[in-house]
């Protein structure tokens, strides 16, 4: 089970009723009343499960769905609709929604979106090799997930030529199910030394203890200062 859940809905109610069922689920539960709030949190807490309203004022569902998506796509992100909807529920599966649950929430339904957007994160947990990338501001954004080895050669010239372009700065940071072998450093440094010869900063964040160590060997922080959050690398780069 993942550890974080976001959810996304501007009826108060219905944000403490989930977080009363998805708590004692065992989740981490993070609320939002909006989708700028909630894409806010998502990012800086690298949520990998969100459930949201279709129905928003301002920002709706399925621009919450697209955003997320352009940013992280494997996060899972379940939509909540209502009676009618379905014309909506079926474009947001298009879009790369996981499921959609209808209100009035049924229990049953509601733990059959959760399971299967469990099985999804396990699944690319263990078979991917992947990254998502995004930007704040001027600033590229990669996180890297999965395994990060020889075979992830292409990927990662891939993550860091879609980050550095129109960015003068770059955070990589690490989701995580993140795990990275000798060959994986040796391609994180060959990147690293390649921005600092182009004069691009660059900051590493949220690495889990293990890669921290190797970053610490390798003495990477030389090249790319660590910090604990996404958020503090924001503030210091």
């Amino acid at each position: 089970m993942p550890s974080k859940i976001l959810v996304i809905d501007d009826e108060r109610p219905t944000l403490s009723m989930f977080r009363l069922f998805l708590e004692a689920y065992g989740y981490e539960v993070f609320t939002a009343e909006n989708g700028p709030d909630g894409i806010d949190l998502c990012r800086a807490h690298a949520i990998p499960l969100v459930l949201t309203d279709i129905r928003m004022p301002g920002m709706d569902g399925m621009e919450v769905l697209r955003l997320i998506k352009e940013g992280s796509p494997a996060t899972e992100v379940i939509v909540i609709t209502g009676h009618g909807d379905m014309d909506l529920a079926l474009k947001a599966l298009s879009l790369g929604a996981t499921d959609f649950i209808n209100k009035p929430i049924r229990q049953s339904n509601m733990d059959a979106a959760l399971k299967r957007a469990e099985e999804r994160i396990l699944y690319s947990r263990d078979t991917n090799t992947g990254y998502a990338v995004s930007r704040r501001g001027g600033i590229g954004m990669i996180e890297l997930r999965g395994i990060v080895n020889s075979v992830a050669e292409k990927r990662l010239d891939r993550a860091f030529s879609a980050a550095l372009e129109g960015s003068a700065k770059l955070i990589v940071s690490f989701a995580g199910n993140t795990a990275i072998n000798g060959a994986g450093m040796a391609l994180l440094t060959q990147h690293l030394l390649s921005c600092r010869d182009n004069g691009t900063p660059v900051v590493l964040a949220e690495p889990p203890d293990s890669i921290r160590k190797s970053i610490e060997m390798a003495g990477l922080e030389k090249l790319a200062p660590v910090h604990v959050t996404v958020e503090e690398a924001l503030a210091n780069i």
